[in-house]
This record gives structure tokens, sequence and C-alpha cells, in this order.
């Protein structure tokens, strides 16, 4: 998909990559593939529940011990306060999140209560457990409840466990292990809020404009689903949307919050508000969370006054995952990136500077709440789609020395990862391609042109144990970029 050249990587004319991507054959029937050969189990929601249901329990000797650790002297004097504040903070982070957790009313003193544990959990069909082990002689009952296949995050105060204790449990599938002094519990809180956000990608839809077919699909073992929709139905939705004062007011939101004005017109402005409208319409009538769109068919057809550049930015900038060019691998990445954390992805053509070593990534969407919804955003020049020289696309100005993670999900159960920092940007002349243009100084390959994946995430900050992570709690396999 290589649409700034005249020809892909895999030797297919930009004509015949646009006629494949219009139709679900080559998108659906390659990620069908692909799970198949995952050989992956179903994850499809099994409750109607609207709240993720976890139970949560301290593992620790039934007597009062003498020698190992944590210690006799914490025992005595800090077991009990550190009880309370887990199920306290534990309380807070649930309510937030919107999560049923439960405890058991006793600590698990042994195998028994352990397995009756487990069985409960299981009968119960729960989203995940919590363990808090308070003496490192019960690792076993620990590792028995990793084994139950229940999603499950331990907790391992500082002065519970030693390297051998936790070697494989810690890197075992359906396992978040967080050995640590963190008595703020915040990896507790990352733990929970992988089974939300898990809970809630089971329950996401994405509409797919694309050729002329429709049918849903869902894509195992990271359980989103997509509902392929004819690509002339936006053109029918765009055709009903009129110059309303929503659209007048989201144009002249982006024409004062611009550092800069170069190409487009308040014409395209309203027609590029248009498409948001239009957009957002399909997924209401559709039950769809998000949007992705053979957008650059449309624009070589001339079917659309403007590209839905500037559209696809408001969404991410609302947390809707709105990609470009129905290429399912960035709907994914997107979409596991707006929940974990809490901020739009920049999916963007990679291109490797030969000369230096070094990675570019350009695309003409960007959002400006690159560093969360919490922050103040980016700050950025209203410019042209770049390849049509037509309607509003965003040039996001990402500050240099930014710490950037590279993900991507290649496959449905496949993701690649790596880090880097931001070094300059690039202006749109003199240099071609997108108007966002982000130059990385990336932790490897050694060579930049062995760089894997396509349409790979730009993400600011170090999150790759985060992915990592929620990759292995959740079974989704990784390697670096």
């Amino acid at each position: 998909m290589c649409h700034h050249c005249l020809s892909s990587c895999d030797g297919f004319s930009r004509r015949e990559m646009l006629a494949s991507a219009a139709g679900t054959a080559i998108i659906g029937g390659l990620l069908a593939r692909q799970v198949q050969a995952a050989g992956a189990a179903a994850s499809r929601p099994t409750t109607n529940r609207e709240m993720p249901e976890v139970r949560a329990a301290f593992i620790r000797p039934k007597q009062d011990y003498w020698l190992g650790w944590p210690g006799t002297a914490w025992d005595k004097n800090m077991c009990g306060s550190f009880m309370d504040k887990c199920r306290q903070l534990v309380g807070q982070f649930a309510a937030d999140m919107k999560i049923r957790v439960s405890w058991v009313d006793e600590p698990l003193h042994d195998d028994a209560a352990t397995d009756k544990f487990i069985a409960e959990a299981k009968a119960a069909n729960l989203d995940g457990t919590i363990v808090f082990p308070l003496h490192f002689q019960n690792w076993p009952q620990v590792a028995k409840i990793a084994d139950s296949g229940i999603p499950t995050i331990i907790f391992a105060p500082l002065g519970v466990c030693f390297t051998g204790h936790i070697q494989k449990i810690a890197k075992q599938a359906g396992v978040y292990l967080a050995s640590c002094a963190d008595f703020d519990l915040n990896p507790v809180r990352f733990g929970l809020r992988m089974v939300r956000d898990h809970h809630d990608i089971l329950r996401t839809k994405i509409a797919v404009l694309a050729g002329k077919q429709g049918e849903e699909q869902v894509l195992e073992p990271l359980g989103l689903s997509l509902k392929f929709l004819p690509r002339e139905r936006f053109v029918e939705a765009l055709a009903t949307v009129q110059v309303t004062p929503e659209v007048r007011a989201i144009a002249d939101d982006y024409k004062k919050a611009a550092a800069r004005i170069v190409e487009p017109t308040d014409e395209d402005l309203i027609h590029a508000a248009r498409n948001y409208v239009a957009a957002r319409k399909i997924m209401q009538e559709e039950g769809c969370q998000g949007i992705t769109m053979d957008c650059l068919g449309l624009v070589a057809e001339r079917k659309v006054p403007t590209p839905p550049c500037m559209a696809w930015c408001k969404f991410l900038d609302d947390g809707v995952s709105a990609t470009c060019e129905a290429d399912i691998r960035p709907v994914m990445s997107q979409e596991l990136c707006l929940k974990l954390l809490g901020k739009p992805g920049f999916v963007q053509d990679p291109v490797p500077n030969t000369v230096d070593n070094t990675f570019i990534g350009a695309h003409c969407v960007c959002g400006t709440r690159i560093f969360g919804f919490d922050k103040a955003p980016a700050k950025f020049i209203l410019r042209s789609h770049a390849e049509s020289d037509l309607g509003v696309s965003l040039q996001v100005i990402w500050p240099e020395g930014t710490d950037v993670t590279v993900m991507e999900l290649v496959e449905p159960g496949r993701m690649i990862l790596g880090q880097g920092k931001v070094i300059r940007n690039y202006e749109t002349p003199p240099a071609g391609g997108c108007r966002t243009s982000v130059e990385l100084e990336l932790d490897g390959p050694p060579d930049v042109r062995d760089t894997q994946g396509f349409h790979q995430l730009f993400i600011t900050g170090k999150h790759v144990r985060d992915f990592q992570a929620y990759a292995q709690m959740y079974g989704i396999a990784t390697e670096h970029i």
C-alpha cells in the first residue's frame, strides 16, 4: 500500500492497489487466513454484562510465621494496614473504570482455598482476578491461579519474591505480574485498565467503507469487530449534510486554533466539517464506534469535494478511531492505542533516511491530542491534502526530543514494537510526501531499511512495556520492528 509511488514494494501499481483495497477480499480474506493460521480461540463476549467483573484475594500463611520474607516485623506492623490500603485503592480504581471488583473474605492460605477461589471464578465467568501474595512460600498457590486460564493480575510488593519465584510465571500468557515497591498500586490500576479495555474492544465495531459488498468479521484474538459497508455509502451520507450551525462551528474552531493557514479556503473548511458530520451519521446508523474508508479511491474519482483528513483528525481528538485507506492494520492498532493509553497514535507511511539511518513517518491525518486527552494539543498548521492538493489536512508539529513508541498490529495476533525520539519535522515543500512529517532516531534495527511494517503508529511516550503487557495478557505475540 505504498500509495505515494507509482508502484508498491510488492510490484503492484497504485491503481491495482486501490482496486484491491476497494473490495473486501484482500482485506477480509487476508485477515481470515491469519486468524485460521494462528488457531486463535474465540474471544467473543460470553456475557451481556456492561461492566467487567474481577475477583481479588490476598495469599498468605494462615498462622503467624517466624522468618521468611517479607519478614516477621513487616507481618506484625504492616500487613494489616497494607491489606486495608489495597482494598481502598482497588475500590477507587474500580469505581473510576466502572469495573465490579469483589474480595474474598479471608486470605487464601492453602491449596484447598485456592482451588475453591479458582472454581468460583470460572463458574462466574470472570473477566479477571487480582492476587496479592504476602509471603514467598505461597508462590505455588499463585501459580495455580495463573494457570486457571482467567486473566490474572499479580502484585508482588517488594519483599515477597526473588527472581527464581517469578521467572516463569511473569512471562506466562494470561498474566500481568508487577514486582515492585509502588505502594500506590499504579501497576494494579494499569492491570485493571487492560481488563476494562479488553472488555470494551470485544464490544467495539468499526465501519469499513470499501468496495460494494457488506459483511461482518471478528479479528481474533484481538476481538475487534469490523462491519464492511459499500464505499458509496459515504457519498450518499455526505449529500444529506447541509451547512448547519454545527458545520460552521467546526470549521471556525479549526480556523481559530490553527497556528496558520496555508492552502485551505473557508469553503474547504466547510466541506471538511461536512465530512465529519457525514461519517458520524454513518457510525450512528450502523452501531459502529469507529471508521475507516477507501478515501484515496473517492478522491481519485472526485466523488467528494475534499478528502476526509480533517474530519478524521477531529474524531481522533474526540477519542474515536478514524483511520485512512481502509487498511485494517492501523484500525486495530489505533483502537488499542486509544483505549489503553488515552491518546491517539499517528498512523504514518514509513520512509527510511538511508544517509542518517533514521526513520521518517509522514501522513495527512494526525490528531492534535498526541500527549493525551487531558493535555494541551500540539501546534498545527492547516494545509491541503498533499497528494491531491485538495481540502484540509493538519500539519501537526511534534516537539523535538519527544520520546516515541512505534507500534503496529500487523495481524490480529502479532504486534511489532520499537522506540525512538523525535529529531525534526519536515516542511512540504521543499520535501514531498504528506503534511505531518516526523523524523525519529530509532532504537533499532541496526539498519533502518530493515524496519518491519507499514502504517505503524507513532505514539508519544515510552509504552513498549505497556503494549507487551497487554499482548501477554490477551494472546498477542510481540517482536521488535
